[in-house]
């Protein structure tokens, strides 16, 4: 671009803005960034080149967040004097508005180099400048980078991870003009905007100091357990304590801890409260107290002693931050709180109090660690998930090492030979409202332990057993009211659920008896371990002699006539062993993995090219929708079947290839269906194009249990897609929302689609922002449906059209005719037992995804000419 175009475009007699004409600076280059309130606001980014400044329009302004990337507009150059130009440009003339400089300073290319400036003109050429900025307000190394494809001047802003970076502050906050000083608001000099800026001064001043909420006790989030570890990106992983859960309540006059069931710990932990009185907050912390042994390993052993003789190296380690001055934090992602946690713990100097690191997507790795420690086990948490108050959730998860157990002590036996007060006490578990016998323990007992156990329990002697079944066992017993808890350690589980070798670590006075579960020897034969894993290739091979007759009447049942639980089924040459296909996956449908397995088989034609090239986020259900799922990624090549196709994609969180599964095929998509693979999440882009998405997709997400705010936003969506003359595609999530999809034809990458799903999330949102939201924050949002742009990411992976999903009623995907997108529908409509004749009726309405797409030069263009209308 030259300054002919600027010229042209501007009356000198009608505005201040200086002629255009080449000039350069004596030393350093300069750069200036103006905020421009024209038609409407944005920030003029300008880098000094050859005599101009290189120009662009940043609608959002620039930030200090590596993780933000802002789009910038290419505009025409502009004169190098106009780095100081400051006022008003007025109405009729080309941007009118108002102008202040909102940064300057100078800046150089990040390469060294002889010609710093002959090496930005070259990288400009190349659609990519790195360069360090020195300004008052932006500072350190940025890059801007053209989007990919056919848009002539879209590029991205973007600040580098340095020392300068922030993540915590918004740099636009500081927005007064660097040369007057003055705000823009102040530069236009309207009384009323004046007076009501200081009105909101006096309201901020008068909240500076807020009155500040008290905290009160919150019951803990409890995790579910699994038996092996996983690695995922979308999840982080702590250490697991071997103590006592303690929820610990800050307020300005006291300090209490409890236990998860508001049991006072202030007594038992009293230097830890002592400690925590450093902190000058109103807060909520969730951790766990262990006593440390000299190897520095929690023993629970060594906690109980603690307890009655205060000796023992007391620890707390904190691992979550629930309230803060007020603010309940449960809805914000577990790393936003934690990252508020280490926040508020570095102000302080702990000698017993410890923040609980992380690390994020190397389960597998952590667990090995765990084990090589002789630790417990490890937690693995959802990285976006909110804290669930009082429930136990699918989105945290234990895993554990050692082989421990909590037990109600329902019964004791008659001491024998030098044993005094009891020999062994009896255990149980509840399995559902039933107290059930596990196996009886008689040894960890010092002769101390064995006189004030018996003291406890005497008062709770009974005379009928409280467990309907009777216990196989000689001795003389003594029942017992089954209030006690305990913990034990054992070698395994025996067949008939029993724990074989207990051995008693004391008692747990943090656990109620009726939380106490039944966990014995789960059938796991689609578990981490079962047959259908991975890491066992027997179950599916690729024999030319198998059995020919197995075909796929073998696979139709109702629930009159079942499936045989066990199978060989052939599909050309590979041979698929389905296991376990009688397995209920949907309780209160009664729906089975043998159902789940037809389904496929059904559709296999029309899911098969949503899948094709694709690598397969597997999230496996293996005891079905009301037990704990888990996502695979990573397939072990050597051990799975050699006919399965994979590829070695790179992940930037392992910082290593991992393989994934690649469904290309009908076998394939049976095969991770017998995986306990309920739904089908294949990735936007094809192993083909990796970098560049076939589809951009708008999540809609509703607030709640009303769908009409969904059918509302999909039709504004459509309405502005079809002012953008832009096709797009509507489908059912399954879940409780709805999917809309715009083809793209693999023309640009995921940092191009990403910004032009924020622009048009925002232009939707700006036409109903009574009901819609584009706030992350679940507390943001205000209970108003989400417009969910960010799905649009490398690696990121939707329900794919024509998967069921693991919800109530086995529904599925189900794409639309925008005619259906009326008050009628609900994604509950479709389901694995009625879909079947409707995509027989339609066919395949999901087609045109694969088209060759969308233009996003003309797409952008339109949003900025609709942005300057308004």
């Amino acid at each position: 671009m030259s300054l002919s175009k600027y010229n042209q475009k501007r009356d000198f007699k009608q505005t201040r803005e200086p002629k255009g004409k080449v000039e350069k600076s004596a030393d350093a280059l300069i750069f200036v960034v103006q905020k421009h309130a024209a038609s409407h606001l944005h920030y003029d980014f300008r880098l000094e080149m050859n005599g101009v400044l290189k120009s662009w329009a940043v609608p959002k302004g620039p930030s200090m967040d590596p993780e933000i990337k802002r789009l910038a507009m290419m505009v025409e150059d502009h004169p190098y004097s106009y780095k100081d130009f400051e006022g008003t440009i007025p109405e009729g003339n080309y941007g009118a508005g108002n102008v202040i400089v909102w940064d300057n300073g100078t800046y150089t290319s990040d390469e060294k180099t002889d010609s710093p400036e002959k090496q930005l003109v070259a990288d400009l050429k190349k659609g990519r400048l790195s360069f360090v900025l020195k300004g008052k307000k932006l500072k350190g190394e940025f890059s801007l980078v053209k989007l990919h494809g056919k848009q002539e001047n879209a590029w991205l802003l973007i600040k580098k991870d340095d020392k300068y970076a922030i993540t915590d502050l918004d740099i636009l906050e500081k927005n007064k003009s660097v040369i007057s000083k003055r705000t823009l608001e102040e530069l236009e000099a309207r009384a009323e905007k004046i007076a009501s800026k200081n009105e909101d001064t006096q309201d901020v001043k008068k909240k500076s100091k807020p009155k500040i909420v008290k905290a009160s006790f919150l019951k803990p989030m409890l995790a579910k357990t699994i038996e092996k570890p996983f690695d995922d990106d979308e999840w982080v992983f702590e250490n697991k304590y071997d103590g006592y859960r303690t929820i610990s309540i800050l307020n300005q006059d006291e300090i209490e801890l409890f236990s998860r069931n508001q049991i006072s710990f202030n007594i038992n932990f009293k230097p830890i409260a002592d400690e925590l009185k450093k902190i000058d907050h109103t807060v909520i912390l969730d951790g766990e107290v262990v006593v440390e042994n000299d190897s520095g390993r929690a023993d629970f052993q060594m906690l109980q002693n603690y307890i009655k003789t205060g000796i023992g190296n007391l620890k707390y380690y904190v691992f979550d931050l629930l309230h803060l001055d007020g603010n309940d934090l449960t809805e914000l992602s577990l790393l936003e709180r934690k990252e508020l946690l280490k926040i508020l713990f570095n102000k302080y100097s702990f000698s017993n109090v410890f923040y609980s690191e992380h690390t994020v997507g190397d389960g597998i790795q952590q667990f090995e660690k765990a084990r090589k420690n002789n630790g417990e086990g490890i937690i693995a948490k959802k990285a976006n998930s909110s804290y669930t108050v009082g429930n136990r959730s699918n989105n945290w998860l234990k895993i554990k090492i050692s082989n421990e157990e909590e037990a109600i002590i329902i019964g004791i036996t008659e001491p024998k030979n030098s044993r005094k007060h009891f020999g062994a006490i009896l255990l149980g578990q509840y399995n559902g409202k039933e107290l059930q016998y596990i196996g009886k323990c008689g040894t960890g007992f010092t002769e101390s332990v064995l006189q004030e156990l018996h003291t406890q329990l005497k008062p709770l002697f009974v005379e009928k057993s409280p467990v309907k079944e009777k216990v196989p066992l000689r001795d003389k017993i003594q029942w017992v009211k089954p209030k006690i808890v305990c913990q034990v350690k054992y070698s395994e589980w025996t067949q008939d659920h029993h724990l074989r070798h207990p051995v008693y670590l004391g008692l747990r006075i943090d656990k109620k008896a009726s939380e106490v579960n039944f966990n014995g020897n789960i059938n796991s034969n689609d578990n981490f371990n079962g047959n259908d894993n991975f890491n066992d290739n027997g179950n599916i091979n690729s024999n030319d002699n198998s059995n020919e007759n197995a075909n796929l009447t073998k696979m139709k049942h109702s629930k009159e006539h079942k499936t045989e639980n066990e199978y060989d089924l052939k599909i050309g040459k590979t041979t698929l062993h389905l296991t376990n296909q009688n397995k209920v996956y949907f309780p209160k449908d009664g729906i089975t993995k043998g159902d789940v397995v037809q389904y496929y088989n059904e559709v296999s034609s029309l899911i098969l090219p949503y899948l094709k090239d694709r690598p397969e986020s597997m999230n496996r259900f293996p005891n079905g929708i009301d037990a704990p799922s888990f996502y695979q990624k990573d397939v072990d090549v050597d051990k799975v079947p050699k006919w399965l196709k994979t590829k070695k994609i790179f992940s930037e969180s392992n910082n290593a290839d991992i393989d994934y599964l690649i469904c290309n095929d009908k076998e394939t998509l049976l095969y991770m269906a017998n995986l306990g693979c309920i739904e089908m999440n294949p990735w936007n882009s094809t192993i083909k194009h990796i970098q560049n998405p076939d589809w951009l997709v708008i999540d809609l997400d509703p607030a709640g249990n009303d769908f009409s705010p969904v059918i509302e936003t999909a039709l504004v969506v459509k309405e502005v897609l079809d002012e953008l003359e832009t096709e797009c595609l509507c489908k059912t999530s399954g879940a409780s929302g709805l999917h809309i999809y715009i083809p793209l034809g693999a023309q640009y990458d995921y940092d191009s689609i990403k910004i032009l799903g924020e622009l048009i999330a925002q232009e939707v949102h700006s036409r109903i922002p009574d009901i819609t939201s584009i706030e992350r924050s679940i507390k943001k949002r205000k209970n108003k449906l989400y417009i969910d742009f960010l799905q649009n990411r490398r690696g990121q992976t939707l329900a794919a059209p024509y998967s069921v999903r693991p919800k109530p009623g086995a529904t599925v995907s189900t794409p639309l005719e925008w005619s259906e997108v009326n008050e009628k529908l609900h994604p509950s409509q479709f389901t694995i037992q009625n879909v079947l004749k409707r995509f027989e009726k339609k066919g395949d309405l999901w087609k045109p995804i694969l088209s060759k797409g969308a233009n996003i030069k003309k797409i952008i263009l339109k949003l900025e000419e609709r942005q300057h209308e308004v």
